[in-house]
């Protein structure tokens, strides 16, 4: 196909000339059809990429989804460490600790306050870093708590090896026969009294038996008391030393005599109806230095964790004793 020629009008001949073009012009517009080449080009890229991400990218977001998930499911897993932690923290301070007569480790101590604030502020500031950030800390204090329950451990363990005729004393045992927890009645705290039918703290724990059920020394003990006791019916009472005494109410039946000495495990009297009560049980109290305190954490011996906590619920769920 014949390149076509423009023409102009000469104003002066009005005749048709042919306009001739220099290597000017086609320089000009050679780079106007380059420019346009390039602009259109850059868009179509620029497009191109914010649509449809290269290899790598693609291979870079995988890898980011996998470690958010990894991320996630590790913060999963601390969480439930965190459970554990605060179980083991809380049968430290209010079975073992209180077993050697240790006062309870503070929260402040156990959780401890962390010096890395700056720190974790730094990681949130980087992209998709905030669950990193918390993560990071979860583990700090978990790192703290374990620390501070690992000394607490060894704690107890020398504890233990010092106070051998100590723990032969101290109570340990459930009053009665209840390996089936079948017979937890009701426990420690505000109950409704069966006979004034108002609400009124309860300072022991009543197990449920029938009349001449075999009542057991808690601990090694010097026999206190045995006989009437206003409210507790024929009660008996043993002194472990350490500080603590333990008292067995609404007897039927006492089996032992004053200043007598008794090892954990015999029989000191049988269970009855005697005194401001309104059916057969024994009511158990633990005293340290003349204080009635929660004998639920006096059974380490009888129960396993798992035993222990099920006795928890079970006593916790009656309003009302028999007492």
């Amino acid at each position: 196909m014949a390149l076509k020629h423009k023409y102009r009008i000469n104003p002066d001949t009005l005749a048709l000339e042919r306009i001739e073009h220099g290597i000017l012009f086609w320089l000009k517009r050679s780079g106007q059809y380059i420019l346009f080449g390039l602009l259109f080009g850059a868009i179509f890229f620029f497009i191109f990429f914010m649509i449809f991400p290269s290899p790598r990218e693609k291979q870079l977001l995988q890898q980011k989804e996998a470690l958010e998930g990894q991320l996630q499911i590790l913060d999963h897993r601390v969480d439930q460490m965190q459970v554990v932690m605060a179980d083991m923290s809380q049968r430290d301070d209010n079975l073992y600790r209180v077993l050697f007569g240790a006062e309870p480790i503070p929260l402040a101590v156990r959780q401890g306050a962390t010096n890395k604030i700056t720190y974790y502020e730094q990681i949130a500031e980087m992209t998709n870093s905030q669950l990193a950030a918390d993560l990071s800390l979860k583990v700090d204090v978990l790192e703290k708590e374990m620390y501070v329950q690992a000394n607490s451990f060894n704690e107890i363990v020398e504890l233990a090896k010092q106070q051998e005729v100590r723990m032969e004393n101290i109570p340990a045992i459930q009053p009665i026969m209840n390996k089936d927890l079948k017979r937890v009645a009701s426990g420690w705290g505000f109950r409704i009294h069966p006979i004034y039918h108002t609400r009124k703290f309860h300072y022991g724990m009543d197990f449920s038996a029938p009349t001449g059920t075999e009542v057991f020394a808690t601990g090694n003990a010097t026999v206190v008391h045995t006989g009437w006791r206003q409210g507790y019916g024929n009660t008996v009472m043993l002194d472990h030393g350490f500080g603590y005494q333990t008292l067995y109410g609404h007897l039927f039946k006492s089996l032992v005599r004053k200043g007598q000495k008794v090892k954990r495990g015999d029989i000191i009297g049988l269970v009855g109806n005697t005194g401001a009560s309104v059916g057969p049980h024994l009511h158990y109290e633990v005293h340290l230095n003349g204080r009635p305190i929660d004998p639920r954490n006096y059974y380490f011996i009888d129960l396993s964790p798992e035993e222990y906590d099920r006795m928890i619920q079970l006593s916790n769920n009656f309003g009302q004793t028999f007492d």
